[in-house]
């Protein structure tokens, strides 16, 4: 005897459904399912059914047919009815993302409706006959197991079906395990079985799925390579990792200035350097030995080379012909546009310096859309518990160094967290605002008291000049800026620590402003000494390469006095510091970042008086990276304080903009325009400023002939004349305008997508609510029902025997 009982169709599987691109009304249909969902699970637990597979009648039978009835619903929680429990459960946000099935069946819609093959019609539009049963299957069997195996299989045959590009995009797109997506992909993979022998199209098909496959794991082959060769990768992921964002922003803005000096150098190495070392001028004289004391000073038998200004010629490099053996002219071919060394000084060293300057913008407003895009830092604790991981790291060193970089970004987030809170009272914030006042004055007062020093001794150097024969003597200057440049930020951080911030990243911002008025207050001495006092006292010389080797006797001693830093001031305060039970130091990052900021302004000082200025400051700062890491990893150790350094990128490159490129423009603009240039040596001998090569080169053209006559036009309307300057300004500041206008848009559309999250919340609410209500109300009226039913009124009888 076999007993039957009938299974109302799961909600998942109803709401996993989605209508097919055929029919009329959508609408009216997803009303009619959800009303018929509710009815379904309104339902007492006596309606639920299922359906047995049939056994031999037995003992167990007639406990079988006692048990018909019974209910086979587990306990619930008592906030809500079960009905509505159960409506809960089967929506889409309780189900897709923690159902596997539910996925599953998702994704099988989704490439059913992306293929639109008419030839197999829809699962949904199958009769009932065809769907599957669970009839000859023991009571073990599950049937959500069995309708996700049927749904799996589907999906495989639907993504065999699919190009092989779109069958991966749709495989990355789904939120499975990798495990189960490297399942899917084997069995899309398999090749088809089909009966008889392979024909020439089914080899042909192999052929080409074999090379299909070969050429995408070379693609993925090159691009792991490609991201090997990324220089300091794994390096900058273990500093990350280890000491947080804050210490990794140094090095991220290492990297970065080091970017710019590959793209100052590359023009001026192939329009001023190899154009000029392939045409070599008579030298000036006999060269001296080399000493060795050339690398500090930057003199001797540099002097005379391509690093500095003087051995660039003055004319043109190749001759336009070398004249006919009869003593005739030159033909108007051979001697049209020879190569102008004057003006391709001038326009390279702009060029280039341009290209920095749109690069440098466009980084700027980058990095300050990515750091302001979003102002709230809600959810970024979950986000960082629950999505940081990644999943595809295999070997235990990557995911030592990951599990460190998530545990360094929580301690980050959390004690952000933690500063938001705290106030002051009113006398505490005016002793606060007093010791703040103070220290900022006897900060002032150091900067003033270098600013002096450099000043006088700068002063001293002039009324006394250095011998020629006594070279040693020129480091004089650059010696003392370094030693003050050195030694007053160590008193900025000792009167720093007078001022106990709360936040970790205002005295990190403190300390970069202090250092930043020092150096540049220092530079702005330097450049006047160099072109207001050095240009009228070296008339009869080669003033533009002594401020070429002055500026290359600075980068080189600031690099060695960073070196000094490291050895002895890192590693000696960490040995005193062990030694007294206080532990390791903590990187300095306001300091470092400033040197970084002082020696590319030198760089950029002094691009236009020694051109490999800038191949100089990359060996300095690949030098520089190596020799930070290591004294980091060894001598000191993480923020005490953690801090998120979420805004320090931008801070840096807009430091780096405003101050540093904007006075090195200044001062360069000022010595092509107004100094007049040395008439001894140089591209621009002779002339009245290093502007003049220009309208000189736009005389010549125009004697040159009708073919070029477009040249001098160009020069006189675009060059000379001051309206592209301000245009190119107005549509520079009209793009910084539309960026900031950008990202305030964008978080003005992330606050009003929180807040119709946050609508959407309540809605669900109010709709749980009501639907709560209407069940209570259903089981209240057939709660009543069932007592009028179990007690039957009182007779007549009754009363009379009352």
């Amino acid at each position: 005897m076999a007993f039957v009982l009938h299974v109302p169709q799961a909600p998942e599987d109803q709401g996993s459904r989605e209508p097919s691109p055929c029919e009329e009304s959508e609408e009216s249909e997803l009303h009619f399912s959800f009303h018929q969902l509710i009815q379904e699970q309104s339902r007492g637990p006596g309606e639920d059914r299922l359906e047995l597979p049939p056994r031999a009648p037995g003992p167990g039978a007639a406990g079988a047919a006692a048990s018909h009835h019974q209910a086979l619903q587990a306990p619930e929680p008592a906030a809500h009815s079960p009905a509505t429990l159960r409506i809960l459960a089967s929506m889409p946000s309780r189900t897709i993302g923690r159902s596997r099935g539910a996925i599953i069946s998702q994704f099988y819609n989704r490439t059913v409706r992306l293929r639109r093959r008419d030839s197999r019609p829809a699962l949904r539009g199958l009769g009932r006959s065809a769907r599957p049963s669970l009839r000859l299957y023991d009571l073990e069997l599950d049937a959500t197991a069995l309708a996700e195996e049927e749904k799996r299989v589907l999906l495989v045959k639907e993504l065999q079906g699919l190009p092989l590009a779109q069958r991966g995009h749709m495989l990355r797109g789904m939120p499975l395990s990798l495990a189960e997506k490297r399942c899917l992909r084997e069995e899309t993979r398999a090749p088809r079985r089909s009966r008889g022998r392979p024909g020439p199209l089914a080899c042909c098909s192999r052929l080409r799925y074999a090379c299909a496959l070969a050429l995408h794991d070379l693609g993925l082959a090159l691009l792991a390579g490609l991201q090997a060769l990324a220089p300091w990768h794994y390096a900058l992921k273990r500093i990350g990792g280890q000491f947080g964002s804050s210490v990794l922003s140094y090095f991220l803005f290492l990297k970065t200035l080091l970017a710019f000096n590959v793209l100052l150098l590359l023009p001026l190495l192939a329009f001023l350097v190899g154009v000029q070392t392939a045409f070599p001028p008579a030298p000036r004289g006999p060269r001296p030995a080399f000493t060795g004391l050339e690398l500090l000073t930057g003199g001797g038998c540099f002097t005379d080379t391509v690093m500095y200004y003087g051995h660039y010629s003055n004319g043109t490099l190749n001759q336009p012909c070398a004249g006919p053996p009869d003593g005739g002219q030159c033909a108007p071919e051979a001697a049209s546009l020879p190569y102008n060394m004057p003006l391709a000084y001038l326009f390279t060293t702009g060029t280039a310096f341009f290209i920095t300057c749109l690069t440098l913008v466009y980084s700027m407003s980058h990095s300050f859309g990515e750091s302001y895009r979003v102002g709230s830092t809600l959810g970024a604790h979950a986000i960082t518990v629950f999505c940081s991981w990644d999943h595809k790291v295999t070997q235990k060193w990557a995911s030592r160094l990951q599990h460190d970089n998530i545990r360094t970004q929580l301690k980050e987030l959390l004690a952000e967290w933690q500063l938001q809170g705290g106030r002051q009272s009113l006398c505490g914030r005016l002793r606060r605002a007093a010791l703040l006042a103070l220290v900022w004055l006897l900060c002032l007062g150091i900067t003033l008291g270098c600013t002096v020093a450099v000043y006088t001794f700068s002063e001293h150097l002039i009324e006394s000049p250095v011998r020629a024969d006594r070279e040693a003597a020129l480091l004089a200057l650059p010696l003392v800026v370094c030693l003050l440049n050195l030694g007053a930020p160590y008193l900025f951080r000792g009167l720093a620590a007078l001022e106990r911030h709360d936040s970790p990243v205002l005295e990190v911002y403190v300390a970069v402003c202090r250092n930043l008025i020092l150096k540049m207050v220092t530079l702005g001495i330097l450049c006047y000494h160099w072109l207001g006092r050095r240009v009228a006292t070296l008339q009869g010389q080669c003033w533009e390469d002594f401020v070429g080797q002055e500026l290359y006797r600075l980068t080189v001693l600031d690099f060695l006095f960073a070196l000094l830093d490291t050895l002895c001031g890192e590693l000696g305060w960490r040995l005193i510091s062990e030694r007294l039970g206080r532990g390791k130091p903590e990187f300095d990052i306001a300091r470092n970042v400033l040197e970084l900021i002082h020696g590319q302004t030198l760089a950029w000082l002094g691009v236009l008086f020694s051109p490999l200025l800038p191949a100089v400051q990359m060996v300095k700062l690949l030098l520089l990276f190596y020799v930070k890491k290591t004294s980091l990893l060894a001598n000191c150790q993480a923020p005490r304080r953690p801090w998120l350094a979420s805004h320090m990128s931008t801070v840096f490159i807009s430091l780096l903009c405003f101050p540093s490129f904007l006075g090195a423009a200044i001062f360069l603009c000022y010595a092509v325009w107004q100094v007049k240039p040395s008439s001894l040596c140089g591209p621009f001998r002779g002339l009245d400023s290093m502007y003049e090569a220009g309208k000189v080169w736009v005389r010549r053209l125009e004697r040159a002939g009708p073919r070029v006559s477009w040249l001098p036009w160009v020069h006189r309307y675009l060059v000379e004349n001051t309206f592209p300057v301000y245009l190119l300004s107005a549509l520079l500041l009209a793009i910084i305008y539309l960026n900031i206008q950008v990202v305030k848009g964008q978080r003005e559309v992330i606050s009003l997508l929180k807040e119709q999250i946050s609508n959407e919340g309540e809605d669900k609410i109010f709709l749980i609510n009501k639907l709560h209500s209407v069940c209570e109300r259903k089981e209240r009226s057939g709660a009543g029902r069932t007592q009028e039913v179990a007690v039957p009124p009182a007779g007549p009888a009754d009363h009379r025997e009352a």
